[in-house]
């Protein structure tokens, strides 16, 4: 095995069945892959979300309910779309007024937070609340950015010499999972923590890949700073040997896992969560398997339905998600032998269209690459997804937010 590239820009993962593995390289590094954490290419990447039709679970275009004012009640899920009406009661209005709205948690932007009122609609009055309302453009940029301040890594404390774990600090772990946070956002999927036993386990798993220049699912008890608990948290991780914060963001592009696309999957599983994040100044592990999340979402596709950001896609160096592929996970639908159509403005964007391994994340998942065409800001791309029990439809608005 080649040794990873000095600026640490390798990652690994394994998913919840079996011993196989996926391993991520950002770029830099050379190509391979193996459950060994041999090196492969790749970086950055961010994404949206799924939720209520247009607003929530709010009315009609904006979650379940008629076209006028009243009271909503609580949903799941809110992704920034267009405005939509919604409501239950009265006579439509010009403009809406938000509903009481049940208890929820605030979705992407919407006008309610915590459940309070579904967004405003352009004609009828607010739906009910969801997990907030839709969010727009501005709403969606104004999240990206406020969220991606503070990207500092922290110092490491810890030493190889004395094996010596140490630890990257708590604003560092708070910046990593405010980014897992994000893209969760972006995929309508509930927020998750950090569990501390999970975290110095992880840092025990970041000082051994750190302490032998390479990466690993099944380190072997030869290796410097062997310990088991890091051993235990190689197992259950995703690895790289880039710092913890931007790897978050390598792991949702996921270049190098043309047939997994695994740490992605995992970061949108309905499953996740506690997770552990831990960091050396080169090496990271993050704690995704064997989760107790239960967001239960029958679907989540990767760019998500509603406003993404195209810096989420496309960073500023190395491969983007057009390159590593546009993808769709389901834990219940079944996505053998889907067909995909992707139309911007009624035109067809050809795409080809390749089933993924089970169980990295999700029970079915593919991947869709574009043919010719690369996504841009300011376009909508509508997505079709048949030849499942389930047909599967969405639009994604990209937004440039620099």
């Amino acid at each position: 095995m080649s040794p990873p590239d000095p600026d640490g820009s390798q990652m690994s993962m394994q998913r919840n069945l079996g011993r196989l593995a996926v391993v991520w390289a950002l770029v830099g590094a050379s190509a391979c892959s193996s459950g060994a954490g041999t090196p492969s290419g790749g970086q950055g990447g961010s994404g949206t979300a799924t939720g209520g039709t247009n607003s929530g679970s709010g009315g009609a275009s904006a979650g379940s309910g008629g076209s006028s004012s009243g009271s909503g009640s609580g949903g799941a899920g809110g992704r920034p779309v267009t405005p939509g009406t919604g409501g239950k009661g009265g006579a439509p209005m010009v403009t809406g007024v938000a509903g009481d709205g049940g208890a929820g948690r605030a979705g992407r932007g919407g006008t309610g937070g915590g459940g309070a009122g579904g967004r405003v609609a352009p004609t009828g009055a607010a739906g009910s609340s969801g997990v907030g309302g839709m969010a727009g453009a501005g709403d969606v940029c104004a999240r990206w950015l406020a969220d991606r301040a503070d990207l500092s890594e922290g110092t490491w404390t810890g030493d190889v010499a004395s094996c010596n774990a140490g630890d990257i600090g708590d604003q560092a772990r708070a910046n990593a999972l405010r980014l897992v946070n994000l893209y969760r956002w972006l995929a309508a999927l509930p927020p998750v923590v950090t569990d501390p036993t999970k975290d110095m386990q992880d840092q025990q798993c970041a000082l051994m890949m750190r302490a032998n220049n390479m990466i690993s699912h099944t380190p072997p008890s030869s290796w410097t700073c062997y310990t088991q608990a890091g051993a235990d948290a190689a197992d259950s991780s995703n690895v790289s040997s880039g710092p913890a914060v931007s790897s978050v963001d390598g792991y949702m592009i996921d270049p190098g896992n043309a047939t997994t696309i695994g740490h992605r999957r995992w970061i949108l599983s309905n499953s996740l969560g506690p997770i552990g994040i831990g960091g050396t100044d080169r090496a990271s592990c993050m704690w995704t398997l064997n989760g107790t999340g239960k967001a239960n979402k029958a679907w989540t596709a990767w760019p998500s339905p509603g406003v993404i950001p195209l810096q989420a896609l496309t960073p500023a160096h190395g491969t983007g998600v057009d390159s590593t592929g546009w993808t769709v996970q389901s834990d219940s639908i079944n996505l053998a032998g889907a067909q995909v159509t992707v139309t911007v403005d009624g035109t067809a964007q050809p795409v080809t269209v390749t089933q993924l391994d089970a169980n990295y994340g999700s029970r079915y998942a593919i991947r869709f690459n574009p043919t010719g065409w690369t996504t841009q800001a300011g376009k909508t791309y509508s997505v079709s997804v048949t030849g499942i029990p389930t047909a599967i439809s969405y639009d994604v608005q990209i937004v440039s937010c620099m």
